[in-house]
């Protein structure tokens, strides 16, 4: 299961959602704060407190693979692991 933490309104959330919809992949999805450099006001502190626990920092969007047992942070990486991992799977 693909878990992202994230917020409406993240420049670079959007860009991990528009990616796992391009993949057909399915992923449950956790708005912990609002967007925001420094961290933006929490929404929902069950949730931040499980992804500051997961992640050990403030940063969205944030991604957990249980199947793989991988978190990762940044944009980025997010997108090129899901490429890697993700794009030759069947539909």
């Amino acid at each position: 299961m693909l878990e992202l933490y994230q917020a409406d309104g993240c420049p670079h959330s959007t860009d991990v959602r528009e990616t796992l919809t391009d993949l057909g992949i399915s992923y449950v999805i956790h708005n912990p704060r609002r967007p925001g450099g420094g961290g933006g006001d929490v929404l929902n502190e069950q949730t931040y407190e499980a992804m500051t626990a997961l992640s050990d920092e403030d940063s969205i969007p944030f991604l957990v693979d249980t199947d793989r047992e991988k978190t990762i942070t940044e944009s980025d990486e997010i997108v090129a692991y899901l490429e890697d991992h993700y794009a030759d799977r069947p539909r």
